[in-house]
């Protein structure tokens, strides 16, 4: 079941992309993930509630709000930057760069998380990396 939510991430990935690039045109982009933020920020909180999950908000450990708040200024961070990069450049160019996210973070799952990877692993991140290269100087 789970790769049906990361084809859905991917599928709406996508769209934030278009719909971006597209309401981004003349406005200053820190100002255009501001207003993204808040919407986002209304939805989650709306699901969570809906789903009761803000039950459990107690439960937090110190070491759960810390990650989940560097998370969060890491998410800030990629999107202030990415939503930059949409300004300046092609969709078609910097959405597949924005996903070598995912071979950095197969890199960083081995060396923080000490996760073991095959070689179809390997061999998919070094694809993904390699495809990020070609696409930096087409």
């Amino acid at each position: 079941m789970w790769w049906i939510y990361a084809l859905l991430s991917a599928l709406f990935a996508a769209l934030t992309a278009i719909f971006a690039k597209i309401g981004i045109k003349g406005v200053d982009t820190d100002l255009a993930t501001a207003i993204r933020t808040v919407v986002i920020l209304l939805l989650a909180w709306a699901i969570a509630i809906f789903k009761g999950s803000t039950e459990t908000i107690g439960g937090l450990t110190r070491i759960n709000w810390i990650f989940l708040v560097l998370s969060g200024c890491a998410t800030g961070l990629s999107w202030i930057c990415y939503f930059k990069a949409l300004q300046l450049g092609k969709v078609s160019q910097v959405a597949p760069i924005d996903k070598l996210s995912v071979a950095l973070a197969i890199i960083l799952a081995v060396v923080f998380l000490k996760e073991s990877l095959n070689v179809k692993q390997i061999v998919g991140a070094l694809m993904i990396i390699g495809g990020s290269v070609v696409l930096i100087f087409a």
